[in-house]
């Protein structure tokens, strides 16, 4: 099962459109970034991540799981501002 944290590392590196940049942001190195992604991967069976020269782009399977991995992190804050 995906976890959140791999959710939010698949919409950072999309929304920044490097691992570098992402990996600065979440504040976490390059290769954890890309570790997770990677096993983020590993549960949904397939790439997600076209890895380019200098930027990334998005798989089929990635532009599939994108707008739900949003909706899981919207919902997730959502949960914690309810409980709050």
């Amino acid at each position: 099962m995906a976890t959140l944290r791999q959710l939010e590392y698949l919409v950072t590196v999309v929304d920044t459109g490097s691992f570098t940049r992402a990996a600065e942001t979440l504040h976490v190195t390059q290769p954890a970034l890309s570790h997770q992604i990677q096993a983020l991967e590993r549960v949904v069976g397939g790439q997600l991540l076209e890895r380019l020269p200098r930027s990334v782009r998005l798989t089929a399977m990635g532009r599939a799981l994108l707008p739900h991995a949003r909706a899981a992190l919207a919902d997730a804050a959502l949960a914690v501002r309810s409980a709050r």
